[in-house]
């Protein structure tokens, strides 16, 4: 009876640390990659080359058994230049282009002309996850 109870308390005690463990991990990722986004940005690359490159990172060092989605990523990277805006400085204007904004630096463009008429909804040949305005929240 004893021996169970200090099993079960035992396996109880290191289920929550490996939860804390698996957070703690997300915490660093989430943080690598919006440093990494936000550096190459501020150092004059456009989105695509920033994107593929924090999304890279962040699929690698990933410590779940599932790829992590450019959905995922994309907030993820937001979360860490919202949480802490101090450590990544002018990068807020940047996040848009996450999630299919677009600024004369990125490399999305609007989308072709039909029968003469034009059409804004951008499309995200870069990455981020929204290719145009009507699906970006259709997940």
């Amino acid at each position: 009876m004893r021996r169970s109870l200090l099993l079960c308390s035992v396996g109880l005690i290191g289920g929550l640390l490996g939860s804390s463990t698996a957070a703690m991990a997300d915490e660093a990722t989430k943080t690598k990659g919006a440093k990494t986004y936000c550096y190459l940005r501020s150092s004059g690359n456009d989105h695509t080359v920033s994107w593929n490159a924090a999304y890279a990172l962040i699929k690698r060092q990933g410590r779940s058994m599932f790829k992590t989605s450019p959905e995922h990523a994309s907030v993820m990277i937001t979360e860490a230049v919202v949480n802490d805006p101090g450590s990544y400085p002018d990068c807020g204007r940047y996040l848009g282009d996450l999630f299919g904004g677009s600024s004369s630096t990125t490399a999305i463009q609007p989308s072709s002309t039909i029968s003469g008429s034009s059409s804004t909804a951008p499309t995200n040949a870069g990455g981020g996850y929204a290719t145009n305005n009507n699906d970006r929240y259709s997940y």
